[in-house]
């Protein structure tokens, strides 16, 4: 009888140990948690906010925008899970907006580059500099500054709460564009 009793409690604290070992991996909430992660947990993050983003704007199922950056559906869903809703039937669906982390370029005036970093925490402001950005590469591309002219004066909240002013100088955006500085695929890529 005692060895049973033994064995049991054995069973029992292997099973709290286990409990114990499981990491809980907290979602960076700024730039500087973000980079104190080591690199290969910021490839994975990006990548959670690239496949929720996909869902959003696609309509895509979980699996699948997971598939499209190379995750696996169950990290998606552990790490963006304050993003992601389930459905009565199991499956996940993007919420309409999110306030996960992303770590984005903005176009900067020479001092810094022609390129800095800006981190916000709200999908809405990722949008308006994914429509920025968009403007800025119609207008390098063609000349046409129509969509720019939408971004004069506007702003966008960093994740401390900082307002960032959009570039919208004709002449500056000539230069830093004629200089190779950016590419449409940047915009996600961190500099540094």
């Amino acid at each position: 009888m005692k060895i049973r009793i033994r064995s049991r409690r054995r069973k029992k604290q292997s099973k709290t140990r286990s409990n114990q070992r499981r990491i809980r991996i907290i979602a960076p909430r700024s730039e500087k948690q973000f980079f104190s992660k080591p690199k290969a947990f910021q490839d994975t993050w990006t990548g959670v906010t690239h496949a929720i983003s996909k869902m959003r704007a696609d309509h895509l199922s979980l699996r699948g925008a997971s598939r499209e950056f190379g995750l696996d559906p169950r990290v998606v869903a552990r790490l963006g899970k304050s993003a992601l809703r389930k459905r009565k039937n199991g499956t996940y669906a993007a919420k309409r907006t999110d306030k996960l982390l992303r770590i984005l370029a903005i176009p900067a005036t020479d001092e810094k580059g022609g390129k800095s970093e800006i981190a916000v925490r709200d999908s809405r402001q990722a949008t308006i500099l994914g429509r920025y950005w968009a403007a800025v590469q119609k207008y390098l591309q063609t000349g046409d500054f129509s969509a720019l002219n939408k971004f004069r004066g506007k702003r966008i909240t960093d994740a401390s709460g900082k307002r960032v002013p959009l570039l919208t100088d004709l002449t500056e955006l000539d230069r830093l564009g004629s200089a190779g500085i950016w590419s449409f695929e940047s915009i996600y890529a961190q500099v540094g």
